[in-house]
């Protein structure tokens, strides 16, 4: 990995042991455009703010879209200190960033306490089988928003 690579990453594991003093979690995640600025960056604040999506890589990806003035972070690079979980990877999918450069894995994440492979057993099982059970409603109208989107010429495509 080039060096470039490698001092992004150190700042990661640098935030995410600074998050850790401030009542965080051990995570931390930052976006660099092409020109190689930091354009957002985030800590895991899951605990001190009763947020179960701040993620370090949610906060970082919220300020880079903030900066951007944009939904997305395509032509940038997200470099995370661990591994991104479900909820950060289908995030990161969503923002669209040009690459991903993570430290330590699920693996090392599970070997202190954070362990998301559950969720990823719980995404592929029928509904009704999931630890928190999931019903789908048949309800008459429930294709109408999708009809209103589909036909609404000042819609912004996602």
């Amino acid at each position: 990995m080039d060096n470039v690579h490698s001092a992004f990453l150190t700042k990661t594991i640098d935030l995410a042991n600074e998050a850790i003093k401030q009542g965080g979690g051990p995570f931390a995640a930052i976006v660099v455009d092409r020109k190689g600025n930091i354009i957002g960056q985030g800590t895991n604040s899951v605990t001190n703010t009763n947020d179960p999506t701040a993620h370090a890589e949610v906060v970082a990806i919220r300020n880079a879209c903030d900066q951007k003035g944009h939904f997305q972070i395509d032509g940038c690079t997200l470099y995370t200190s661990c591994e991104p979980c479900p909820m950060c990877l289908g995030a990161i999918y969503w923002a669209r960033p040009d690459a991903v450069y993570f430290a330590a894995t699920q693996k090392d994440a599970a070997a202190v306490g954070f362990d998301d492979a559950f969720i990823y057993e719980e995404i592929g099982k029928e509904y009704g089988t999931r630890q928190i059970p999931f019903y789908g409603v048949e309800a008459v109208n429930r294709l109408e928003p999708f009809q209103t989107w589909e036909t609404y010429t000042k819609k912004t495509e996602y």
